[in-house]
């Protein structure tokens, strides 16, 4: 029997199936990159998408004087200073304002391990002063995981176990506990427009060693800002804690919620790292 050999295709047929696969291999790779621009955008449409698991917990109060309260709830070991210049609701990192500053410089005490958050700028507004006043400044020892509330101009005075280990952030005292002398020691410390009815930020901690950072979401007075953190926060078990800086530097970011004040950039932010 004459075996026939096999039919050749012709130059056409060829053409037609590299065509084919050709155009197989383009459909996938549009498929392809079409895929991974979709992941992009969902991770540039989620701020937070680095932020995920952090220790703390949101929740938010309206007191009986009818100041609502936006919380993040965690502990000092969490907790980071860090220079922005940006809104807080922009950086995408979780926290709040910090303190007072002018233009890029810091009017308040920033430190972290004994190095102001905004050295780069040069010699003045780094971090490393309370500038012009004395103020209550809160301070993280991280050697004993403490918190405390110590009234100083410079970074220098600041008392702590281990000055590679500790955060210091300054403010204005709140004296909780001392509700006979609270006013007159934010008149010592030169309080901004305490009697306005502004937007209002605080950090304060109780005798767990919890840090409640807050940020009002209506506006009021430093009395009555700091009425409701006494009736709201904390379950009657607060030590003692600062005012930030209010008004449209009154600034919250996290997963479920965001206040952006009147949208200003603000210097620097307590933020949750952890």
């Amino acid at each position: 029997m004459e075996m026939k050999e096999p039919a050749r295709m012709s130059k056409k047929q060829l053409v037609a199936i590299i065509s084919i696969l050709a155009g197989i291999v383009a459909i996938l790779a549009i498929m392809l990159y079409f895929m991974i621009m979709s992941l992009g955008n969902k991770s540039a449409s989620d701020p937070l998408a680095a932020e995920k698991g952090l220790h703390y917990t949101y929740f938010s109060e309206a007191s009986f004087n009818g100041m609502k309260l936006h919380v993040l709830q965690t502990k000092p070991a969490y907790v980071t200073l860090e220079t922005i210049n940006n809104n807080v609701t922009l950086a995408g990192k979780v926290g709040i304002n910090g303190g007072f500053f002018y233009g890029n410089q810091l009017l308040s005490i920033g430190m972290v391990d004994s190095l102001p958050v905004n050295k780069e700028i040069g010699n003045f507004g780094t971090g490393n002063e309370n500038v012009k006043y004395a103020r209550g400044t809160l301070v993280w020892d991280g050697a004993s995981d403490a918190l405390s509330v110590q009234v100083a101009r410079h970074a220098s005075e600041l008392r702590v176990k281990d000055h590679t280990r500790f955060w210091a952030q300054g403010g204005i005292s709140m004296s909780l506990g001392n509700d006979d002398e609270w006013i007159q020691q934010t008149i010592k410390e030169n309080a901004p427009f305490p009697d306005d009815n502004r937007l209002r930020s605080a950090a304060v901690y109780d005798n767990a060693g919890a840090l409640y950072l807050i940020v009002s979401e209506t506006k009021g007075s430093l009395a009555v800002f700091r009425e409701a953190i006494v009736a709201s926060i904390g379950d009657g078990k607060l030590v003692d804690g600062i005012f930030l800086d209010g008004d449209g530097s009154s600034q919250l970011f996290s997963s479920e919620a965001a206040l952006p004040g009147d949208n200003r950039p603000v210097v620097q932010m307590l933020r949750i790292v952890k």
